[in-house]
Parts: C-alpha cells; sequence; structure tokens
C-alpha cells in the first residue's frame, strides 16, 4: 500500500479539509459509488452535506478520519455514535469513500481499521452500516469480517439510476 497517514479530524482542523473532503465526495458519486447521492452531483450539493457532518464534529457525535497523503485527501470514513440511551456500545460505521485515484491499494482496509480501533478506544463495541448488495463495497466489508445480517429490497436509488437497488446490512462485534 502507498503510504497514508490516517487521522482523526479535530473540529478545528475541520474547516482546512472542507474543500478536499467535497472533492471526494463528487468523485465518488461520479464514479458511481451508492452513498446516498445521485447524479448530477455538484460541489454545492457536497458543500452542504459536509458542512452538516463537520459541525458534527463538536458534538462529539460524528467522527470522521481522513487518508492523506503529499498533502492531499484521498480517503475518509466516518464513525457515527448512536445516540440512543439504551446503546452506548453501539455505532455505525458511514461514507467510506476512497478517491478514484486510490481505489484497491489498501486503502479502504487501513481507513476500517483506523474507525474500528478507535470505535474499541470509546468503548463501542458493536458496529453496523449498510451498502449497496451486489457492491464492491458489499464483498470489501465481508473481507474485512462483517457479518451479513439482512438485505432489505428497492432500498435506495444508485447514483445513476432511477430504480431502487437492494442493500445489504452488516454488522462486527469488536
Amino acid at each position: 500500500m502507498t503510504e497514508y497517514v490516517i487521522r482523526l479530524l479535530r473540529s478545528d482542523e475541520a474547516p482546512a479539509y472542507r474543500d478536499a473532503l467535497i472533492d471526494l465526495l463528487v468523485d465518488a458519486v461520479e464514479g458511481g459509488a451508492s452513498v446516498n447521492f445521485v447524479w448530477p452531483m455538484t460541489r454545492e450539493k457536497s458543500a452542504r452535506w459536509w458542512d452538516r457532518a463537520l459541525g458534527d464534529i463538536a458534538t462529539g457525535e460524528r467522527r470522521i478520519f481522513v487518508a492523506e497523503r503529499n498533502g492531499g485527501v484521498d480517503g475518509t470514513v466516518q464513525l457515527i455514535l448512536a445516540p440512543q440511551e439504551n446503546q452506548p456500545h453501539r455505532a455505525d460505521i458511514a461514507k467510506m469513500l476512497v478517491h478514484r485515484r486510490a481505489r484497491r491499494q489498501g486503502l479502504g482496509k487501513a481507513l476500517l481499521d483506523a474507525a474500528e480501533s478507535h470505535a474499541r478506544e470509546i468503548g463501542r463495541t458493536l458496529l453496523t452500516l449498510d451498502t449497496e448488495s451486489g457492491s464492491d463495497g458489499e464483498r470489501f466489508y465481508a473481507r474485512m469480517g462483517w457479518i451479513k445480517f439482512g438485505e432489505v429490497p428497492s432500498y435506495a436509488r444508485h447514483a445513476d439510476d432511477p430504480v431502487p437497488v437492494p442493500a445489504s446490512f452488516f454488522y462486527k462485534v469488536l
């Protein structure tokens, strides 16, 4: 794998990463990733989403990891802490994004490992996520030891197709 630095963003440094994260989300959607957005994907739409997400760092409910190399950001993943009072042990993995230029180099695994390690450090013992059924993401999470526990038909549209596709749901006990 190419050498990356994986870091957990602090709220005071998040603004410095905003533009790179906006570009990363646009690249993911333009590349066909099913990450809750459809074409056309604009920088403005991405900026609105990231402004909300980066704001959640300060509250502690969202942890955002970035993968940096040579001053650029090639990947990110989020750990979203369950807000329910009866689920202090749980969190969700979300927005696993790896730029097209950096795929298939082990970066997704490094990001996921960082998020899982941090979850353990803060006492989260159960992680969940969803991804498009039949996708590279589904195969990736299975390879990483995640357990598929179900599939929901017609769950969400793909970025470039109005017909809803199924989603697979996974969990991992840490």
